[in-house]
């Protein structure tokens, strides 16, 4: 199977919407680090009719809080934190423009809902590979909350970053299709 490798922030809907659940995929580009914490801080921005930190438009958030970074390397391990942790948070961003996630784990039903409303995408990144993940990230840059530590917000750099569509644009699951597909043929 070959891997599409398509270029962040997303240029425009169409590439979206090619992408189906289960597609192999290598984003090179641009991409923004948040978890829970930056998350909340975010929406509580967008709900007082406050700016962004950053220009969410067509944008990707990695869902991952990196290890600080040995000698000589630009990050620590970098690998995918739990998904629904940002659910209650999801639906705000997307209706705002964001246009993909990528983390580990299911979404919540709302969550699929808002990215298939939205014209989204949710991708999953292996976790337990983050010192793999860490060496595709190319340059990484302090954004907001750097308060948060290792939660704050950073602009990263990736090249031929490898994950997985999991809900695309139509509403589909790749999880629940493969456990589906595992017990048609148990």
């Amino acid at each position: 199977m070959s891997k599409i490798k398509m270029n962040v922030p997303f240029s425009d809907e169409s590439i979206i919407k090619s992408l189906q659940a289960g597609d192999q995929v290598l984003l090179s580009g641009t991409i923004y680090t948040a978890r829970d914490a930056a998350h909340k801080r975010m929406v509580e921005q967008i709900n007082n009719g406050k700016s962004l930190p950053f220009d969410i438009q067509n944008q990707v958030i990695y869902y991952v809080g990196p290890t600080p970074a040995k000698s000589g390397e630009i990050i620590g391990s970098a690998g995918p934190t739990t998904s629904s942790r940002m659910d209650g948070y999801t639906p705000t961003l997307l209706e705002h423009g964001l246009k993909g996630m990528i983390g580990k784990g299911y979404r919540s039903p709302k969550v699929i809902e808002s990215i298939a409303d939205n014209h989204a995408v949710y991708f999953a990144a292996i976790g337990g590979s983050g010192a793999l993940l860490s060496q595709r990230i190319k340059s990484v840059e302090m954004v907001a909350y750097e308060d948060l530590g290792t939660e704050a917000i950073r602009k990263l750099t990736v090249a031929e970053f490898p994950c997985i569509v999991i809900n695309d644009t139509e509403g589909r699951d790749w999880y629940q299709e493969s456990k589906e597909k595992f017990r048609q043929n148990s």
